[in-house]
């Protein structure tokens, strides 16, 4: 009886002694987990700090966002390496992506933000978070030279009757489906540029800033932009404006970019430093009279004269 009771006792403290032992490992393990964190409890932001390195998804729409020579390039770039220097993160690397995969690649966590001089729509303010504006737009029409017959706005492309390329998921394609155009839909900028050259399409619809540098930079193209212009939709001004964007949940992110991002923007010279060598003008950087939550919600105010 004796022996028994010793045997029980004996193997009740083995017990005790393993469950303290078990228990001393979970301490361990939850104290190290307190201190370093896994990755996957860090903040997007937090792991690029940590990282030293982030990556955006581009479009390679140039000048906001290009590769040449095999760096990354153009103007939502450079404020995106910029503010993100100022936020700890040295490495911005670039995942190229047709403009229309942007969005959904970023929910499917192909890279951490989106920069490409995305223009703030209400559809696209569903899928993800749009930070403040970076840049304001406005439209123009790539034709071959002397074809362009006093066209002003994709509105006279419809009264023409001409065939219109536009790029797939860019503003100028909700353009034409409002002004009820059946647009030629192409995945990249040169794409659009190829179809006026070879006759596919008579006019490519692209923002200004993005045509004029195309032309500027393929001289033997033969092909010309018109004016810039603010397009109208049922007689409403599509003041539109770019922006970097971010997973909704990434919060923290958002919020430490829009605060660099103010500090740029507020001042002239710092903003013309940052983007000016891509062709961008005071024309460009917002004045904060159109904000994000705005052009979310489709409240778009008056287009100045």
């Amino acid at each position: 009886m004796k022996m028994c009771q010793r045997t029980k006792k004996g193997t009740a403290m083995k017990a005790i002694k393993g469950l303290a032992a078990a228990t001393s490992i979970l301490a361990l393990t939850l104290t190290l987990g307190a201190c370093g964190g896994s990755d996957s409890d860090k903040s997007t932001l937090q792991k690029a700090i940590d990282d030293g390195k982030i990556s955006v998804g581009f479009a390679g729409e140039a000048p906001y966002s290009f590769e040449k020579d095999g760096e990354l390039q153009g103007a939502s770039v450079e404020m995106a390496k910029t503010i993100f220097k100022e936020l700890g993160v040295d490495d911005v690397e670039g995942v190229n992506t047709e403009f229309g995969s942007l969005i959904p690649g970023l929910n499917a966590d192909r890279f951490g933000a989106i920069s490409a001089g995305m223009s703030i729509l209400p559809d696209r303010c569903e899928q993800a978070a749009f930070g403040n504006p970076e840049f304001m737009y406005t439209t123009a029409l790539m034709t071959k030279k002397g074809e362009q017959d006093g066209m002003k706005t994709i509105d006279d492309v419809k009264e023409k009757g001409l065939k219109l390329a536009t790029m797939t998921g860019a503003i100028e394609s909700d353009y034409a489906k409002d002004l009820g155009i059946k647009s030629q839909e192409v995945g990249t900028p040169q794409d659009g540029m190829d179809a006026v050259t070879t006759g596919r399409a008579d006019v490519f619809a692209l923002t200004g800033i993005s045509l004029n540098w195309m032309a500027q930079n393929n001289k033997d193209a033969d092909v010309e932009v018109s004016e810039s212009f603010v397009q109208e939709i049922d007689g409403v001004p599509q003041i539109g404006a770019g922006a970097t964007v971010f997973r909704t949940d990434d919060t923290e992110l958002k919020d430490a970019w829009n605060k660099e991002l103010d500090k740029i923007v507020s001042d002239e010279k710092k903003y013309l430093d940052v983007v000016g060598d891509y062709g961008f003008t005071k024309e460009e950087r917002p004045d904060g009279e159109i904000t994000t939550d705005q052009l979310c919600k489709g409240e778009l105010p008056t287009a100045k004269s």
